[in-house]
């Protein structure tokens, strides 16, 4: 199991550096120091092993149990809506080349179908998982501001991460709390 996750998270950091062109079964094996050959015994193809890594930056993106346990003790205001988001932006980008390689696999889904269907599952399957852990928490706003900021935060994280001096660390503070308190209505 430790081999699937090293070739796993490998095929993260190809992606993120070399995009999906370099993405192959020996630039893997040398990212994560292992055989020649290894990674071809993990993945069936090259389309599983674009699946698996995109699979994988999913993993690395939960928030951990502390994490969890601490949000839902939280109060349930816009404030408090406003340091989970913030929170959330930190933890993305903080795995710079996990949300990257996310990218890179979204372009290359436009050229493969099976990859499409694939992270097209994967990505409803997350924002319903999103809407529900909101309705469930308590916090102001419906699945409509849920899906709102879902896209606004993520463009915002494209820009921190590529091309990270258009806005200031004070800017992009400041633009959460502004999606948060345009788009979440108080209940």
């Amino acid at each position: 199991m430790r081999g699937l996750t090293r070739s796993r998270d490998a095929a993260i950091e190809v992606l993120a550096r070399e995009g999906a062109r370099g993405l192959t079964f020996r630039a893997v094996d040398a990212e994560a120091a292992v055989p020649a050959g290894t990674a071809s015994n993990y993945f069936t193809s090259r389309d599983a092993l674009l699946t698996q890594a995109g699979a994988r930056v999913y993993e690395r993106l939960q928030p951990d149990d502390a994490t969890i346990a601490r949000q839902r003790a939280a109060g349930r205001d816009r404030e408090t809506y406003v340091v989970l988001m913030r929170e959330l932006v930190g933890r993305v980008a903080a795995f710079r080349t996990g949300y990257l390689a996310l990218l890179e696999l979204r372009l290359e889904a436009t050229r493969r179908p099976e990859l499409r269907k694939v992270l097209t599952e994967r990505v409803r399957a997350d924002v319903d998982a999103n809407v529900a852990y909101h309705e469930a928490s308590g916090l102001p706003g419906d699945a409509m501001a849920v899906k709102l900021l879902i896209l606004t935060l993520n463009w915002l994280i494209v820009e921190q991460l590529t091309l990270p001096d258009v806005f200031t660390e004070a800017e992009r503070e400041q633009l959460v709390t502004a999606a948060v308190e345009r788009i979440v209505a108080e209940r």
